[in-house]
C-alpha cells in the first residue's frame, strides 16, 4: 500500500465513519422513495398495508434509541474492564472491532432512517406509491437489525473478557507475523551489514513518536527518481525522536531529496499493530503482567498466555532461510531480529513471573519447546531466556524444593 491508501484504510476504522455511513445511506433511502410513487399502483400499496409504516417508522426511532444508549454504555464498560483487567493498549482492537461498529451503525443508521421517514410522512411527500416503497424498505431494515442484534447479543456475552481480548491480539500479531515472513525486508533488498559511520549521510524526521507505516512505494520512487540508494534505518514501532535517522544515504542528501524520504515515513503518537509484530507481542506480555499482579492474582492467565505466545513464535523460530523476493531494489531494509521478540514478550513475564512456581515452569517448558523446534538462532535466544529466567525465579523462590524442581527443568535438553 501507498501512504494514502494506509491513511484512508487507517480512517475507514473509525467509528464515526462506519456509523455516518450508514446514516447518510438511510436519509437517501428515505428521501429517494417519493421520487419513485408514481411507478406503484395504489391497489397494490393498499393491499400490502403499507399505511401501517408510520407506527412501525415510530417503534423503530424509540426502540433504536434506547438500544444504542445502551449498547454505548455497555461498550464503555467493556472498554474499562478491558483497560483494568488486560491492558489500555488493547482497547484499541475493541474500537476497531467490526462487529460492534457494524451494530452501533445499524443502530444509529435505523434510527435516521425511522426519523427522517417520519418526518417525511407527516409532510405527504410520499403519496400510497411512496408508503409501499418506504414500507419494503422498511422491513429490509428491520430483518437487518434482527440479524445484527443477534450477533451483537453474542458479542457483547464474551467483550471484555482476558480470554476474548487475549484471543483479538492473537490474531492481529499472527496477521502481522505471517506478513512479516512472507515479506521479511518489506520488498526491499536485504540489509544485513553494518555499513561504517563515515559513509553515511543520515536523514531525520522532525516529528516525534513512534514509526507506524513505511512507504515503500514513494521510496521507491524518490530513489529512482534521484538516482540514489536508501538505508532505513527506523523500523515500524521504534520510538523516532528527531535525534536518531530514520533512513541514510551514502551521498549528501539534497534538502528536497531529505524531505521526501522523511514524508515516507508515518509518525503517530501510538504503535500500530499492523506493521509491527513486536507491539502486539508486547501487548501479549502486559496482559500476563497485569495477570500477576497481587490486585488481580490469576497466574492461569499468564500461562495462558504463555501458550499464546508459543503458538505465534513457532512459525517465525521454525522458518527457513530463503531468497526473498525484492521488489525495491534501491531500498535496503534490514531485518526483523528473533532476539528483539523473544526480549519483548519473556522478558517482562519472566521478570513479574519469578514468584510463581507454576508460571516459571510454564515458562521454562515453553522456551523449551521453541529451542527444540528452532533455528539455530532463535535456539540460542530460548536458552539465554532460560537462564535469565532462572536466574530471575531463583532470586524470589523460598521453598528449596521449588528451587530445585525449577532448576533441573532449566537445564533440561
Amino acid at each position: 500500500m501507498t501512504k494514502w491508501q494506509w491513511i484512508f484504510r487507517q480512517f475507514g476504522k473509525k467509528l464515526w465513519v462506519r456509523v455516518s455511513l450508514f446514516g447518510v445511506g438511510a436519509v437517501v433511502t428515505a428521501v429517494l422513495a417519493p421520487f419513485f410513487r408514481d411507478y406503484i399502483p395504489d391497489d397494490i400499496s393498499r393491499r400490502v398495508g403499507a399505511e401501517s409504516v408510520d407506527k412501525i417508522l415510530q417503534i423503530i426511532a424509540s426502540t433504536m434509541l434506547a438500544v444504542t444508549t445502551f449498547s454505548l454504555s455497555t461498550m464503555v464498560v467493556a472498554y474499562v474492564a478491558v483497560s483494568n483487567s488486560a491492558t489500555p493498549r488493547a482497547t484499541k482492537l475493541l474500537l476497531e472491532d467490526r462487529t460492534a461498529q457494524n451494530a452501533l451503525a445499524t443502530f444509529i443508521g435505523s434510527f435516521i432512517f425511522a426519523l427522517v421517514g417520519i418526518i417525511a410522512l407527516t409532510m405527504n411527500v410520499y403519496g400510497v406509491g411512496g408508503r409501499l416503497i418506504l414500507f419494503a424498505v422498511t422491513v429490509l431494515v428491520i430483518a437487518v437489525i434482527v440479524v445484527v442484534l443477534i450477533q451483537w447479543i453474542n458479542y457483547l456475552s464474551v467483550v471484555g473478557r482476558v480470554a476474548e481480548t487475549v484471543g483479538k491480539v492473537e490474531v492481529v500479531v499472527r496477521g502481522a507475523l505471517t506478513e512479516r515472513l512472507t515479506h521479511p525486508y518489506l520488498d526491499a533488498t536485504p540489509l544485513l551489514d553494518d555499513i561504517p559511520a563515515e559513509r553515511c549521510h543520515l536523514i531525520y524526521h522532525d516529528e516525534i513518536g513512534y514509526v507506524q507505516y513505511i512507504d515503500m512505494v514513494a521510496l521507491s520512487s524518490v530513489a529512482e527518481a534521484h538516482d540514489v540508494d536508501i538505508y532505513v534505518q527506523a523500523l515500524p514501532g521504534k520510538f523516532n525522536d528527531t535525534s536518531g535517522p530514520v533512513a541514510f544515504l551514502l551521498t549528501p542528501p539534497a534538502p528536497d531529496l531529505a524531505r521526501a524520504v522523511a514524508a515516507a515515513f508515518v509518525i503517530g503518537a501510538d504503535r500500530s499493530f499492523e506493521q509491527d509484530p513486536r507491539f502486539g507481542l508486547i501487548v501479549l506480555s502486559e496482559i500476563a503482567s497485569r495477570a500477576m499482579s497481587p490486585a488481580v492474582n490469576d497466574p492461569g492467565t499468564a500461562i495462558d498466555v504463555i501458550g499464546t505466545g508459543v503458538r505465534l513464535l513457532a512459525p517465525w523460530v521454525q522458518r527457513e532461510e530463503r531468497t526473498p523476493d525484492i521488489r525495491f531494489e534501491r531500498i535496503h531494509v534490514p531485518p526483523l531480529q528473533t532476539r528483539d521478540l523473544f526480549d519483548d514478550f519473556f522478558t517482562p513475564i519472566a521478570r513479574d513471573g519469578a514468584g510463581a512456581i507454576e508460571v516459571a515452569i510454564r515458562l521454562q517448558k515453553a522456551l523449551l519447546a521453541l529451542s527444540r523446534m528452532g533455528n539455530p538462532q532463535a535456539r540460542a535466544e530460548a536458552n539465554r531466556h532460560r537462564a535469565l529466567a532462572l536466574k530471575r525465579a531463583m532470586h524470589v523462590l523460598v521453598i528449596d524444593e521449588d528451587r530445585v524442581r525449577l532448576e533441573t527443568l532449566a537445564h533440561s535438553t
